[in-house]
């Protein structure tokens, strides 16, 4: 079965293949191709295969991933060095909700329909307790 296979996988291949070296009369399997190309691909075990077929994991060949402290370091987006200086002043919450947020309440306020029960209606959540990042505007411009 496999001899079969493999007679039509390498006849089906030479039909599409072109020949780019001297010697393109020689035919390699498909199954060699795929070996040796696949061979240095992926993840490397962590660990030896015994001659008796079983794994034994090594705890230096195991990656570990070390994060390092970012505690007190302003990181900031890389701007080359040729571009002139901003202008506008950085986004910052306040700012933020002043631009989307605050004129809707304004006005509200402004007509007496303003209501503190009722923040969903800007777009805010009663509470923001249990939550990983507190949004307060939720609709906020993107």
């Amino acid at each position: 079965m496999w001899k079969d296979l493999r007679r039509v996988i390498t006849r089906a291949s030479e039909l599409f293949e072109t020949p780019i070296t001297k010697r393109s009369h020689i035919r390699y399997t498909l199954f060699k191709v795929l070996e040796n190309r696949s061979r240095n691909r992926g993840a490397r075990p962590a660990g030896v295969l015994t001659s008796s077929r079983k794994f034994i994991p090594v705890q230096e060949m195991i990656p570990e991933f070390v994060v390092p402290n970012l505690e007190g370091f302003k990181l900031k987006a890389y701007v080359s060095y040729k571009t002139p200086p901003g202008t506008e002043q950085p986004m910052t919450a306040e700012s933020l909700f002043n631009q989307t947020v605050a004129p809707h309440i304004q006005r509200d306020f402004e007509a007496n329909e303003f209501d503190p029960q009722q923040l969903e209606k800007y777009g805010l959540e009663k509470t923001q307790e249990g939550k990983l990042f507190k949004l307060y505007p939720k609709n906020f411009i993107r």
